[in-house]
């Protein structure tokens, strides 16, 4: 848990891989998730790489699981999850598994096609069956001319030359949003020479592209001339109709659809069969394909990792340079040792010097990783800055109950992120798709506290559905107050609000053990008693929670040495926070622990005090709290008001004497080695002294006007902020009334009226089950989501400006592990 108050130390790292054994030693850091590689090769284009041929055959076996996945999509088959552990395969088998996976998608478009045209061609007999079966045939096909029957065919044989000519038909079948067209236009072609019949079919087909069960017209035309024959084959054919022959005869059409039907079962059994062997590709493909896809991603993540890595002038080993926790370098020497004794030749590791800023390496827990994620979301820590999570822990779900007390939302709360803490363990939990529970299951744990907190402020404010709990005896007495105020029947008859004097013996007997004392919720200024209790706190908790941020500012400046920081910037800064606010909390608590009962009337104003502090004045009508207040006040002020010039010039001006002071020594050094050479030929003293000296350079950029504006607006900042940033703490106060009113609000106007008409109605039961229904999705929609997320947006805001702010940068980046966990799941 050390590494959780801060960053661990990572150091930069120069690996030394042999040739031969690289991929196996980049493989196994793999599976580590230790190292962070860095881009040696930053220069070079991605298509100049060495191992860019290897990306690319990973690539396109991608896009062949791609189309297998596919096809196991399209069959309605899942790809099982695939098994755990799964190494990077060696690259002597990239090659084998790209034969493999080629067969297999050859034979899936091989197999696919062939059921294609299987389906396509039993459509095409199943509409042909359907056309002969319309039945139409024979009374078209009639030519008797001395009948008057219905049977009779409309268009008579023509007499003369032309009086042996025969009736011809099409048959076909076209799709039902193109008959009423079709049908249109071959009367306007044909100009009614022709007689057409169109039919839905009895059973729907499936369609041999979608699969869908789908709808087809059927019809039948009977014409005469062989010109009007050609038009129609016209139209059809632009109507993308399919059509079929047809008999005249009636024994020729029951002949062919019997050859049709026999035609049918044949292509039926042959598709089954087709599809048996479909089924048996699609079971390999299920087994194979995901253990592939786990491997080849893998084997394509160690050669982008290798493509970072230089190569040696003799081409006998790869350089590579990465980050890595200082404590984990023992292990990765360990694995690379391991991985490369194979080859002959051992990998090395050692530490080498970095004036970049290393990144930020925070170890978390399945507790700790939602806090951490708080303080991530508003900038990453600079390396080994203090991180704010392990206080956060606390003081996150403590402000959000502040805002949120109440006994009975806290505990659904607790109760809900409690379930998911106990199930976290289960595989349907972990893997569910919703975005909006996986943000819920994330923040399980810090659900789980803020229920817990609620449940704890609820009880301080005695608020339990905004209903008041009688666990301990009151501290009020009515009884004595009737009994020694000598109230009458007349006095009780014109009074409807009677007050309690805690001055009359017994009446109050002291303070409720714990909480607000229950009478409170009888009281009719429970409302102005409570907005005074909760300001002041609110005052008293955020002035607290604003030191300690400035408090934990001076571990950091220890901890970079910047020594001069604790006198200039975190003395002062304190002095002008406590001389103000702070004396203004000690106020507050002052006049609670010295104000009694007897002279509350006469009580001062802290606020009008607070005023004429700024002021140098006084009010006659207000008394002071203490003798000598005056004199302190005005100490107080202008002590604070001596620190801002203090804050402003004391960096800006010791960073100046300490650039001039590092100047002359290095001046000093370099007339010292001039005198050293001119005594002694050998000059590599020079180079020594350079070396122990790196910081000279940084020391030779330093700018006064940068560094001065800098502070300028630090102090500007710091200074406005302790004055809107305590302002900002009183939104515990202002929540808080809204989620107690809000509470008040829906059990009066649901609960109350409920309660009241079922005693009206003498059916409570019956009344109470959907008025307790609406209590509770209301209690849930309203009082714990909305809510709910406000009070923790508003926390979230106390976190990031009002206490991060105070010691907490944010300007690092985060140490990215190469690591395979994330391609195995």
């Amino acid at each position: 848990m050390g590494s959780m108050f801060r960053s661990e130390e990572v150091s930069l790292a120069q690996l030394f891989l042999p040739t031969a054994a690289a991929y196996t030693c980049v493989s196994q850091l793999g599976e580590l998730g230790l190292v962070e590689f860095r881009d040696l090769n930053a220069s070079v284009s991605a298509f100049q790489r060495r191992f860019v041929v290897d990306v690319r055959r990973c690539e396109e076996l991608e896009k062949t699981f791609t189309f297998l996945q596919e096809e196991v999509r399209r069959a309605g088959l899942a790809l099982p999850p695939p098994e755990g552990g799964l190494p990077a395969p060696p690259p002597r088998d990239l090659l084998r598994i790209q034969e493999e996976s080629d067969r297999l998608a050859q034979e899936l478009r091989d197999v696919r096609g062939n059921e294609q045209a299987l389906r396509a061609q039993l459509h095409k007999l199943q509409l042909h069956a359907a056309v002969l079966g319309q039945g139409q045939g024979p009374s078209l096909a009639a030519t008797p001319t001395d009948g008057s029957s219905e049977r009779t065919p409309l268009l008579q044989p023509p007499k003369g030359p032309h009086q042996d000519l025969r009736v011809n038909f099409v048959a076909g079948a076209v799709e039902p949003h193109k008959a009423a067209a079709l049908e249109r236009l071959l009367w306007r072609a044909c100009r009614g020479f022709l007689i057409a019949s169109f039919r839905e079919t009895e059973q729907q087909l499936e369609d041999p592209v979608t699969g869908e069960p789908a709808t087809w017209m059927t019809f039948l035309i009977s014409y005469w001339g062989e010109q009007i024959g050609q038009k129609i084959r016209k139209i059809t054919d632009c109507f993308h109709c399919h059509v079929f022959p047809f008999e005249e005869q009636e024994e020729a059409r029951r002949g062919a659809l019997q050859q049709l039907q026999q035609q049918s079962q044949e292509l039926r059994e042959v598709l089954g069969e087709t599809e048996r062997f479909l089924n048996q590709v699609l079971g390999r493909v299920q087994r194979l394909l995901p253990p592939w896809q786990v491997q080849i991603r893998k084997m394509k993540a160690v050669y982008l990792a290798l493509n970072q890595c230089s190569v040696s002038a003799t081409y006998k080993c790869l350089i590579a340079e990465a980050w890595c926790a200082t404590r984990d370098l023992p292990a990765v020497q360990q694995a690379l040792h391991d991985s490369s004794s194979e080859a002959g030749v051992s990998a090395v590791v050692h530490r080498i010097p970095c004036r970049d800023m290393p990144p930020t390496l925070i170890r978390t827990t399945r507790f700790t990783a939602s806090f951490q994620a708080i303080v991530d979301a508003y900038g990453v820590g600079r390396y080994q800055e203090v991180n704010p999570a392990p206080y956060t822990i606390i003081t996150f779900p403590f402000l959000f109950a502040v805002m949120f007390g109440d006994v009975g939302h806290g505990l659904l709360m607790f109760l809900f992120a409690l379930a998911m803490v106990l199930a976290e363990d289960r595989p349907a939990i972990k893997t569910a798709k919703n975005e909006i529970w996986q943000t819920f299951f994330g923040g399980r744990y810090l659900l789980l506290l803020m229920g817990l907190f609620s449940v704890y402020t609820g009880f301080i404010y005695n608020e339990c559905f905004s209903r008041a709990t009688v666990i301990f005896p009151s501290g009020w007495s009515v009884a004595a107050m009737a009994n020694q105020s000598g109230w009458s029947d007349k006095f009780l008859a014109n009074h409807p609000l009677l007050s309690l004097d805690p001055n009359i013996t017994g009446v109050f007997l002291g303070p409720y053990p714990f909480g607000i004392d229950p009478i409170w919720s009888l009281a009719v200024n429970h409302l102005t008693f409570l907005n005074s209790f909760k300001m002041k706190m609110s005052v008293i908790l955020g002035v607290t929670h604003m030191a300690f941020g400035v408090v934990l500012g001076v571990f950091n400046h220890i901890h970079f040495g910047q020594w001069h920081r604790l006198v200039l910037e975190t003395l002062p800064e304190l002095v002008f926070l406590l001389g103000l606010f702070g004396y203004l909390v000690f106020m507050v608590i002052y006049k609670w622990l010295r104000v009694s009962a007897a002279g509350a009337a006469s009580a001062p104003s802290i606020l009008i005090h607070f005023i004429n502090m700024f002021l140098f004045s006084r009010s006659p009508t207000n008394r002071p709290l203490f003798p000598g207040q005056e004199v302190v006040q005005s100490a107080l002020v202008v002590l604070a008001l001596a620190t801002v010039p203090v804050l402003l010039l004391g960096t800006p001006l010791f960073l100046r004497w300490n650039h001039h002071r590092h100047l002359r020594r290095a001046g000093q050094l370099q007339d010292e080695v001039k005198t050293g050479l001119l005594d002694s030929p050998d000059a590599r003293g020079s180079d020594e002294e350079k070396a122990e000296h790196p910081g000279d350079q940084e020391e030779a950029k330093f700018v006064l006007s940068e560094v001065f504006m800098h502070q300028a607006i630090h102090t500007i900042e710091f200074c406005l902020g302790c004055i809107s940033n305590t302002a900002s703490y009183l939104r515990l106060w202002a929540l808080s009334l809204a989620h107690a009113q809000l509470s008040e609000v829906l059990w009066a106007m649901v609960m109350r009226i409920g309660l009241g008409m079922g005693r009206e109605m003498g059916v409570v039961a019956l009344v109470l089950v959907p008025v307790f229904a609406a209590f509770a999705v209301l209690t849930v929609a309203i009082l714990l989501v909305m809510e709910g997320l406000s009070a923790f947006l508003h926390a979230l805001r106390l976190h990031w400006v009002e206490f991060q702010n105070k010691f907490y940068s944010g300007t690092g980046y985060k140490l990215n592990p190469f690591t395979f966990s994330m391609e195995d799941q």
